[in-house]
C-alpha cells in the first residue's frame, strides 16, 4: 500500500520540492544582495523548514530529540551518519540556532537551485573527494570560520549516503582537522534514523507513511582527549544509538 500510494503522491511531492527550490533561489539572491547575510540566513532557514515539512505530503512522520541542552556561543562540530539527501535540510532546520555549515562534495556547489547558491555563500566546505589536499584545506578553512564566528560545522564521516540504513565505516580525517582548527569546539554526535526508507524503492516512487527522526546525542568535551579519541567516541555514540534503534 505504501508503494501504491507513493505512485500517486510522489509526483506532487517532487513538484512542490522543485517549486520551493526555484522560489527560494530567487529569494536568497534578493535577501543576500539586498539585505545582507542575516536576511540570507533567515531565508535559508525557511527554505529548510519548507523542504523538510513538504514530506507531510507523503504522510511522513518526523521526530526530533535532544538528549541535552547545548551551549550557546561556543563552536560546535556536529558529527552525523548519513542516509538521505533530506538529512541536510533536517539538520539545517532543527539545529538552525547554531548556524550549521556543511562539509559537502564540490559537485553540489553548482547546478542545483537554492542548494548550490546557499553552499557557495554560507561558508560551507566544498571538497573534491579525489583531491585529499584540497579537501583537508577546505575543511580547515571551515574550522577556522566556525571558531571565529562561534557557529557550527556538520560533517558526515561515512562519506556517502547509506541506502540501506546500515552504517558504514567512519573516515575520521575531517573530524580531526576540524578539531585542530577549532580548539574551543564541542563535538556533538547526531543519529539520523530511517531517512533511507524514503528511497527504499529507488528514486521513484517514495513510500507513504514512513517515520524518520533525528537524535542529538550527548556532547563530547574534547579537552584532555586526542583527536583520535574524540572521533572514536563520536562514532561509538552514533553506533550505540543505531544498535538500540535497529535491534
Amino acid at each position: 500500500m505504501k508503494k501504491f500510494l507513493g505512485f500517486i503522491l510522489t509526483p506532487l511531492f517532487l513538484l512542490v520540492w522543485g517549486l520551493l527550490l526555484n522560489v527560494f533561489h530567487l529569494a536568497q539572491v534578493i535577501a543576500l544582495k539586498g539585505f545582507g547575510a542575516d536576511a540570507h540566513r533567515r531565508c535559508v532557514d525557511w527554505l529548510n523548514f519548507s523542504l523538510i515539512h513538504a514530506l507531510w505530503i507523503l504522510g511522513t512522520r518526523i521526530g526530533v530529540r535532544f538528549t541535552q541542552a547545548l551551549p550557546a556561543g561556543r563552536p560546535i562540530i556536529f558529527v552525523a551518519n548519513h542516509q538521505n539527501k533530506l538529512d541536510i535540510p533536517g539538520i539545517s532546520w532543527y539545529l538552525r540556532r547554531y548556524s550549521p555549515k556543511f562539509v559537502s562534495k564540490i559537485e553540489l556547489g553548482k547546478g542545483i537551485p537554492s542548494i548550490s547558491y546557499n553552499l557557495r555563500h554560507s561558508g560551507a566546505a566544498l571538497i573534491d573527494r579525489a583531491d585529499v589536499r584540497q579537501s583537508l584545506k577546505e575543511i580547515g578553512r571551515l574550522g577556522q570560520l566556525i571558531e571565529a564566528t562561534r557557529s557550527s560545522a556538520v560533517i558526515f564521516p561515512e562519506g556517502t549516503r547509506s541506502t540501506s540504513g546500515e552504517m558504514k565505516a567512519f573516515a575520521t580525517g575531517g573530524i580531526k582537522v576540524l578539531l585542530k582548527k577549532t580548539p574551543s569546539a564541542l563535538v556533538v554526535p547526531v543519529y539520523i534514523h530511517d531517512t533511507w526508507k524514503l528511497n527504499r524503492y529507488g528514486r521513484f516512487p517514495m513510500p507513504v507513511g514512513e517515520r524518520i527522526s533525528w537524535t542529538v546525542l550527548a556532547a563530547i568535551e574534547p579537552e584532555g582527549k586526542t583527536p583520535d579519541e574524540v572521533a572514536a567516541l563520536a562514532e561509538q555514540s552514533i553506533r550505540c544509538e543505531y544498535a538500540a534503534r535497529t535491534h
